[in-house]
């Protein structure tokens, strides 16, 4: 068969039906979508009180932003270890602890600004910052397993959803600050409604991200308790395998696939990173606009990016992850090229749509390749989530030094290097064949007969769910 009609076979396999999930699936699903629009909401609401915090503290323009720094290092600090503490602890205690880091946090940025104290702030924001990241990575590979089970692209639109939720988290932060809500108030009411909210979803959306010690138990009590102990590897059933998946945490910042993942995503990160941190500002300074023409086209520029979310996974399932990337990546260069260079406002406008649309897949595309493998998704997703931090960290005060020179609108040209770089990578996020998947991230394996002949150690890409569709999935880049 030629490469045409076996790709052409490939794409016709991808629109066979995906077998229907089970309720436990559905729930998750509905859930998660849930938890990220929640996500979005309460990180906007915030967002949207800044002058108001930035007032009553006297804060400069300069001085606020070494405040919010706080939480992009919190964040980083966090992401680098993430993926241990999922694999060691389970999804489920990383997300409640992350939910109470939350409602502290919330606490505290109510609180700070109205008794006047800069430290309780800072410490509000890097706790917000460390707990987004920590409960970010078991959110994520849980969405890929509702993916995997449901046989058809699906992690799009948790981000569509997150997206939903800032532009309606942004809203009520308008209304109360027009309303002369106080700090304390409003984010006192929103970490009574997110801790209520979180505490009744987590434990029906852990699907993949169990604890270590509990898969470990479940498979050795009647599989190879007797075979560890004989063959001297463990004291208790499951101890060697339990420092396996630990080791196997870390061994993710040593795999080439990752690595180049997390290159992708760091490129993504900046795109849509800077959109939202200096697209409103630059049609301001650029075009000489009001602060409200800004907002728009920043609107317009979400807007965009949330339509190919929730549209855009029928294009994954159709043509591949690898196409789609590559497609997206030209798609934001021409559209940064566009407004960056644009004579006149409505031609830049054109630009921040097509910006909006190519930025729209490139990270839920990134989480689903290093998510391949449930039994690692979490280490590779911390990894991958790392790269994004410090996207997120280097990106905005980089780009303020080059705009005092040449303008914002210009200095965002210089994100077209990580566009070119993303389509150039473009084929790390392609699906490894099975049985490939340990030579593709060199990890490795464990040598010891007795545990390799098991079936749940992770030596080989597991076995796919039973509730998903192999063959739409087999084809699909």
């Amino acid at each position: 068969m030629s490469h045409g009609s076996t790709a052409r076979a490939s794409s016709a396999s991808l629109l066979l039906p995906a077998i229907a999930p089970d309720p436990v699936v559905s729930r998750a699903r509905v859930l998660l979508l849930g938890l990220f629009a929640l996500n979005g909401l309460t990180f906007s609401s915030w967002l949207a009180r800044l002058p108001t915090v930035r007032d009553e503290l006297g804060l400069s323009t300069g001085q606020l932003g070494t405040v919010l720094l706080a939480s992009s290092v919190g964040s980083l600090a966090m992401v680098v270890i993430a993926g241990v503490l999922v694999t060691r602890f389970g999804g489920r205690r990383v997300l409640l602890v992350a939910t109470a880091g939350f409602t502290l946090a919330y606490v505290f940025m109510g609180i700070g600004p109205t008794i006047g104290s800069v430290a309780m702030l800072v410490v509000g924001v890097t706790l917000n910052g460390m707990s987004f990241a920590l409960g970010n990575v078991p959110l994520n590979v849980e969405t890929a397993a509702v993916e995997r089970r449901m046989g058809r692209t699906m992690l799009p639109h948790f981000h569509a959803a997150f997206s939903i939720g800032a532009v309606v988290g942004s809203g009520l932060g308008g209304l109360a600050s027009h309303a002369g809500v106080p700090l304390t108030v409003q984010f006192g009411v929103t970490a009574v409604i997110a801790l209520a909210w979180r505490l009744g979803s987590i434990s029906h959306v852990i699907l993949d991200t169990v604890a270590g010690a509990r898969r470990i138990d479940l498979a050795a009590s009647d599989l190879a308790a007797s075979d560890l102990a004989a063959s001297g590897l463990a004291k208790k059933p499951g101890t060697a395998v339990r420092s396996r998946g630990l080791a196997s945490a870390l061994d993710a910042w040593r795999e080439p696939r990752t690595l180049l993942i997390g290159t992708v995503i760091m490129a993504a990160a900046l795109s849509e990173g800077s959109a939202n941190n200096w697209l409103s500002l630059a049609v301001v300074d650029g075009f000489g606009r009001a602060e409200a023409v800004g907002a728009i086209v920043l609107a317009v520029f979400i807007g965009s990016m949330t339509l190919v979310r929730l549209l855009g996974t029928r294009l994954i399932d159709r043509f591949g992850r690898v196409a789609v990337l590559r497609a997206s990546g030209v798609v934001a260069l021409a559209g940064l090229l566009l407004f960056g260079l644009a004579p006149n406002l409505p031609v830049a406008g054109l630009g921040a749509v097509a910006w909006g649309f190519g930025a729209a897949l490139a990270f839920p595309i990134g989480i689903a390749a290093a998510s391949d493998d449930p039994m690692r998704a979490a280490a590779r997703v911390s990894v991958i989530s790392a790269f994004s931090s410090v996207a997120s960290l280097a990106a905005p005060p980089l780009l303020g030094l080059v705009a005092e020179s040449i303008g914002i609108r210009h200095a965002l040209l210089l994100i077209t290097a990580a566009m070119v770089v993303s389509v150039l990578l473009a084929r790390c996020v392609g699906r490894p064949e099975q049985g490939t998947l340990d030579a593709v991230t060199a990890v490795p394996p464990v040598t010891t007969t007795s545990v390799t002949a098991l079936p749940w150690v992770p030596v080989e890409a597991p076995p796919r769910p039973r509730t998903e569709s192999v063959p739409a999935l087999a084809g699909r880049s």
